[in-house]
């Protein structure tokens, strides 16, 4: 299963399990048995603190294995093999049960020791997801802090009938004591968060005691990211508040064009993002979402955001770069089969349409990726174009028109997402030449059209073009003195992670440029 170079990797890793470790396997004669077996044999012999039992019955998953610390209720469990994106997850949960600390805020291990109940959480997950591991870590890491925590990890792409069986058409899937809990990306914070009913409430009192700022960054994304750091270079105070850092970057698979770097992966880019911001003095707020801008009431005062858990943030110049996310088609259906058919992320949910017939609906360069990606996974993609050509670069139309698993439709204007039973059974759409109507049975669709930006919160206070992007010049500033803006959110063409960067360098010292050209005005006007 492990390369030689992998199990040198992981030996020197295992060095730093402290406390004893048992991997317990429930196996069957399947070659995904026979897999995991070869796998968990692999890791047995590289460290003389794991040992390994062969004879578990504890769960009806087969393959599936628990890493339990001896003498303890401490232990967490994977359902399937966990390799791909995965493996990180595999190799931290070994580390933790045995012993070694993670690099959790002390803040936020208090908080999940203190919480109360019997959470059993399961987890599926696909081995091509980038966004499953942040759940499965989170999650592992909880039912090692906290023993009325337990959490199982399970591909759903090898245990298709429970998937069926649950409706699971999306990832990750969480169940908390045998009901759906929750979808998507989520952080270690915000799950503490949903479980300890007066987080908010901790969180919003913490921000208020905040002094004001010199430059707020709001939004965490490339843009806010590069924003955050030219600023604090300044040596001066600068705070960046995000719902979630990283933003959309998060959500992308391959990277190949961020100049110097040849090819990377989204969470790989945040994480180095995240760990450059905070080699400077920049007060990093994460999960904050801003409600309202309060412009100042006079030049060179403070302006004020106001966040959706009550709290309150200051400051003499401001840096929006608040991104974007996915476009929806808007069309009847859609919102009622989200995550029930409808899907945003083909790498995530992909796998769970395996030999399915799927659409891909977008014709640009996203949309042509996925379907190329998807053709190899399922059974079928028809791919719906809106225009009378496909937008996406020749190099890859003509990759996907070598596929003989794959159709396009141009002109194609989906008026209806159908279904029966909870979940997705087809399309609807109009032929834009003809007027005719048409449908095609499909299990699955997914969206590609396109972002909006996220800006409604700004209506009103800040000047924004006909689709909602915020308006500046060249030297990203905004129709409000001392506010800039930077990134996917505003007017600047071309929506790239490069030139985000570059946008939020400049709004950065664009503001600071603001600042020693405008005086803070006394106490008395700036509270005014």
């Amino acid at each position: 299963m492990l390369d030689a170079n992998l199990k040198e990797q992981l030996k020197s890793y295992l060095a730093n399990v402290r406390e004893p470790i048992e991997l317990v396997a429930t196996l069957d004669d399947g070659a995904k048995s026979r897999e995991l077996q070869e796998l968990l044999q692999e890791i047995d012999a590289l460290s003389d603190k794991i040992s390994l039992r062969e004879d578990g019955e504890a769960d009806v998953r087969r393959p599936s294995f628990a890493i339990n610390r001896v003498g303890t209720d401490i232990g967490v469990r994977f359902a399937g093999i966990p390799m791909g994106h995965e493996f990180t997850s595999l190799v931290l949960a070994l580390l933790q049960v045995g012993g070694h600390p993670s690099k959790a805020s002390e803040e936020v291990i208090e908080q999940i020791q203190s919480l109360d109940g019997e959470f059993e959480f399961e987890t599926y997950f696909s081995l091509s997801c980038q966004n499953c591991p942040d759940v499965v870590q989170a999650l592992n890491l909880m039912s090692v802090l906290n023993p009325k925590i337990k959490h199982t990890a399970i591909d759903g792409a090898l245990f298709q009938d429970e998937v069926e069986q649950r409706e699971v058409m999306a990832v990750p899937s969480v169940y908390l004591n045998g009901e759906s809990w929750g979808q998507g990306r989520m952080t270690l914070e915000e799950i503490v968060a949903r479980l300890d009913t007066k987080s908010d409430e901790k969180e919003a009192e913490k921000i208020n005691q905040k002094d004001a700022f010199e430059v707020l960054v709001i939004g965490g994304g490339p843009a806010g990211s590069a924003a955050a750091i030219y600023a604090a270079r300044k040596g001066i105070s600068t705070g960046i508040a995000a719902e979630r850092f990283g933003g959309q970057v998060a959500d992308t698979m391959g990277i190949e064009n961020l100049i110097s770097v040849p090819y990377t992966e989204g969470p790989k880019l945040v994480s180095a993002m995240e760990q450059h911001v905070k080699e400077y003095d920049v007060d990093i707020m994460n999960m904050q979402r801003a409600e309202k801008l309060i412009p100042a009431a006079q030049k060179g005062g403070l302006h004020e955001v106001r966040l959706a858990n009550g709290g309150s943030l200051k400051a003499r110049s401001i840096v929006l770069s608040t991104g974007a996310r996915w476009r929806q088609m808007g069309v009847p259906g859609e919102e009622e089969y989200r995550n029930k058919g409808v899907a945003y992320c083909p790498h995530c949910d992909g796998p769970l349409f395996k030999g399915k017939r799927v659409a891909v609906i977008g014709g640009g360069n996203s949309g042509v990726e996925a379907a190329i990606d998807l053709a190899g996974i399922v059974g079928h993609v028809t791919l719906i174009e809106f225009a009378a050509e496909m937008r996406a670069d020749d190099v890859l139309q003509k990759k996907l028109r070598s596929l003989k698993n794959v159709e396009v439709i141009t002109s194609g204007q989906t008026t209806e997402v159908t279904g029966e039973g909870g979940k997705v059974n087809g399309i609807n759409y109009t032929d834009r030449n003809t007027g005719e109507s048409h449908h095609i049975s499909l299990e699955g669709v997914f969206v590609q059209i396109g972002l909006v930006p996220n800006t409604e919160w700004l209506k009103g206070d800040i000047e924004l073009s006909q689709h909602g992007e915020i308006i500046v010049n060249d030297r990203a500033e905004t129709s409000i003195p001392g506010v800039f803006a930077a990134g996917d959110a505003t007017t600047v063409p071309y929506k790239q992670i490069v030139i985000s960067m570059g946008e939020g360098s400049k709004a950065a010292l664009s503001a600071f440029d603001f600042l020693i050209r405008n005086s803070a005005p006394d106490d008395e006007d700036a509270a005014a």
